[in-house]
């Protein structure tokens, strides 16, 4: 069971990433600011949303007319829960958008904000929670099946989907977040905003390093994909 599960994640992994730290940006960061009192981050939320949802629903509509692309930009009201923004689908398959408490008040601007409001929206814009689904049934199906056929039970046979259901959803995990980083760029780009100043943000979280089978890529190698899609698009290419 161990031995296939580990073949299982090889394969989805496709390769073995290393694990050293990848080096930080060459260039320095544009300045992000000083930090912004709850009441400061409210008002940049509002207008950044504001901004940024025509920009977002007319892209959207551009590049995936078949999807519903009338998103809904809006604030967790726990104020217990950590600094977070997350998409995910409502009823009719609406996409949301849901920043916390914590992280509009992290933001020290409305770039940062901008920035990670076209990330999330991004992430729908590109199909990455049907994506994952779809790659996480592959993965609890393939494996599921090895270990009926190897002779387990179905105890172990449920265990190996379980196993093999996280392998599939984390197989391209840190390609989506590269991918949302990008089109993310050109949201914030289109919207008005500053991209590579939005991008700052990486540096005050923690940094996930590059760990085998891990939901997202290095933080030095997100802000090199901001910058490079942001050269793209002031060269006009």
């Amino acid at each position: 069971m161990k031995r296939t599960a580990l073949l299982l994640a090889l394969a989805l992994a496709g390769c073995v990433e290393t694990t050293a730290p990848y080096a930080p940006p060459a260039a320095p960061l544009p300045d992000a600011g000083p930090p912004v009192t709850r009441a400061e981050g409210a008002s940049n939320f509002a207008a950044v949303a504001a901004r940024m949802e025509p920009v977002i629903e007319r892209e959207c509509l551009r590049l995936r007319a078949q999807t519903n692309c009338d998103f809904a930009i809006r604030v967790d009201p726990r104020p217990d829960q950590p600094a977070n923004a997350y998409q995910s689908l409502g009823p009719g398959g609406q996409p949301l958008i849901t920043f916390t408490e914590a992280l509009i008040a992290e933001a020290r601007n409305t770039d940062e904000l901008a920035f990670v409001l076209g990330h999330e929206a991004a992430h729908h814009i590109a199909g990455h929670i049907p994506r994952q689904r779809e790659t996480a049934l592959t993965g609890a199906l393939i494996l599921g099946v090895l270990t009926a056929a190897g002779g387990g039970d179905e105890t172990a046979v449920r265990t190996a989907q379980d196993i093999g259901g996280t392998l599939g959803a984390r197989t391209y995990a840190k390609d989506y977040e590269l991918e949302a980083d990008a089109l993310g760029t050109v949201l914030a780009w289109r919207a008005g905003y500053d991209p590579e100043r939005g991008a700052v943000f990486f540096t005050r979280i923690p940094d996930p390093g590059n760990r085998f089978l891990g939901t997202h890529p290095p933080n030095a190698q997100r802000i090199d994909t901001v910058r490079a899609t942001l050269a793209r698009l002031r060269a006009g290419t």
